[in-house]
């Protein structure tokens, strides 16, 4: 009887598959997009100026509720253009920090605004993100709120009125932190008048309001700081908001943030006006931080002129306001206009 031989098949070996966890980023690279070196290197996303309504008009200027586009956000904003033909010099106009919750588009330019756009300015005065209609997005240290401002730069050649090539810019508190920022990263500011402004060093501004804090807030969002302008998002990743604390926390990491270390790369002329009273409540600015910032320009070897307002408080009243805004038309035409 013969037997059949089986023969058993040796089976292929299976595929190895060999997968590579994505690497952590580390703090270093999650700090550099809100530096001064990051913002230089940030790649802006802008387009035009929308007008959404007129607001306003007289036989001076016309007052218009407007948006742009900024990496994807859209912003919200007030722009002035004065009668006739132009093209205009341009004013971009930085407001300072307001509760998000009785915020209304202009508020903190609005006086100025209108009175450069009598004097033959296209002003312009944006929300930044996360105030008034805009929408909300991440803001660092004030870098999100730089981007808006320079991506409102980059909108200007699409005002028919205006002229691109002449732009000055304004900031009152937090916008002048905000303008010193901008003046560190952008070339083309002819010129920079900074008003009651914040400390151009975020230690100082730390040392003052702390170093931030997280908890809920209207709209979803999680504010770092209490009175600060930092939006963060509620699905903000752990790690980021662990680079945040970091350099709040960290002397070295906040000079990268500061354009206080930063003032050889400033290369137009500043005016800074501050009131002696200022500082005297917490929401105001103390006068020596102006003082501070007037002194390390002129030790850069930069143009800086410095006023002080004997009693005025953080926001000027009466005639100190006009003489104020005197000298800013003065210098604004003669470096921009």
């Amino acid at each position: 009887m013969t037997s059949d031989s089986v023969e058993t098949a040796t089976p292929s070996p299976l595929p190895t598959t060999t997968f590579t966890a994505s690497p952590t980023p580390t703090i270093e690279e999650l700090v550099f997009p809100f530096t001064i070196d990051g913002l230089r290197q940030h790649d802006f996303k802008s387009g035009a100026v929308h007008i959404r309504s007129t607001l306003d008009e007289n036989d001076k200027f016309t007052t218009y509720l407007i948006d742009y586009p900024s990496d994807g956000l859209k912003i919200t904003g007030v722009m002035q253009i004065p009668a006739g033909e132009g093209p205009f010099p341009v004013i971009l106009l930085n407001h300072g920090f307001f509760s998000r919750s009785v915020y209304n588009s202009g508020d903190g330019t609005d006086r100025a605004s209108a009175f450069l756009a009598e004097h033959g300015y296209v002003t312009l005065a944006s929300d930044y993100r996360s105030w008034g209609d805009s929408d909300i997005g991440s803001s660092f240290f004030y870098s999100g709120l730089v981007i808006d401002v320079i991506n409102l730069l980059n909108a200007i050649p699409s005002i028919e009125q205006a002229d691109p090539n002449r732009v000055g810019m304004w900031g009152h508190s937090m916008g002048g932190g905000v303008t010193m920022k901008a003046l560190t990263i952008d070339t083309r500011i002819k010129a920079a008048v900074l008003y009651s402004p914040v400390s151009a060093d975020f230690a100082d501004i730390i040392a003052r309001w702390g170093p931030g804090c997280f908890g809920d807030a209207a709209q979803g969002e999680l504010i770092a700081g209490c009175n600060s302008s930092d939006v963060i998002p509620e699905d903000l990743p752990q790690n980021v908001q662990d680079a945040y604390r970091f350099v709040a926390s960290d002397e070295e990491a906040l000079k990268r943030v500061s354009p206080f270390y930063h003032l050889d790369d400033v290369n137009v002329p500043i005016q800074i006006h501050y009131g002696t009273e200022d500082g005297k409540y917490l929401s105001g600015t103390p006068p020596q931080w102006s003082v501070k910032l007037t002194q390390g320009l002129r030790d850069a070897g930069k143009h800086a002129e410095l006023y002080q307002y004997e009693g005025e408080g953080h926001s000027f009243i009466g005639q100190p306001w006009f003489d104020f805004m005197g000298r800013t038309l003065r210098f604004f035409d003669k470096y921009v206009k």
